[in-house]
């Protein structure tokens, strides 16, 4: 049975709620009569934030983590180690990773992996990008830190590909995160040692 409201406006705000992940049209409702209850200002603060992410969020030019410059705050850190790269899918995983305290290198984001099943392929992810800081010549480890899948495996072998005639060395992160894991669920200390205790790729690292 559909649901009934007593105003369009209501209506109209639940229909956008809806349409965020993960959230149904009962909680929807429940937090558009939230926003009802509260004072107006709360609820123009709450919208200006989001149009201001929206609008104003960079993504930074040398790694694509966001920002709001054009360098993101990891890369223009003289202090971090610019030799070291750990590529990641996604930003959330930057965060995952900055938690644990335990890296002091910086970062490429990937934008996704190779999943054929969903349409992405390697022209889909931003490893063009990372091929060229490797040819700058100042980048000496890429840390592959992929969510240990069968698209995360596969996207670690075509980087490597990809790099394998550069002067790099490149290192997996150790399987301490359960196979089908994703990076970002990960605990803090599991995510940290397993950076720590990486090896080098090779072409069996998948399987191993």
């Amino acid at each position: 049975m559909n649901q009934r409201y007593p105003s369009a406006l209501l209506e109209n705000a639940v229909n956008e709620l809806a349409s965020l992940p993960g959230v149904g049209r009962k909680t929807a409702l429940r937090l558009a009569l939230y926003m009802l209850r509260r004072d107006v200002g709360y609820t123009e603060n709450f919208a200006a934030a989001l149009v201001a992410l929206r609008r104003d969020v960079k993504y930074c030019k040398v790694c694509h983590n966001i920002c709001d410059d054009e360098v993101c705050s990891v890369c223009a850190n003289p202090s971090r180690d610019h030799s070291l790269v750990c590529v990641v899918e996604n930003i959330k995983e930057v965060m995952a990773i900055e938690n644990t305290g335990q890296f002091r290198g910086v970062y490429h984001v990937l934008g996704g992996i190779i999943s054929p099943m969903d349409g992405i392929g390697p022209g889909d992810l931003r490893i063009d990008s990372l091929v060229r800081r490797v040819a700058e010549g100042e980048v000496k480890e890429i840390i592959l830190a992929l969510s240990t899948t069968m698209e995360g495996d596969t996207t670690n072998f075509f980087i490597y590909r990809k790099l394998s005639g550069y002067d790099v060395r490149i290192s997996v992160i150790a399987r301490g995160v359960s196979i089908g894991d994703e990076i970002e669920y990960a605990d803090e200390i599991t995510l940290g040692r397993s950076i720590i205790n990486r090896t080098e790729f090779n072409l069996t690292s998948s399987n191993s």
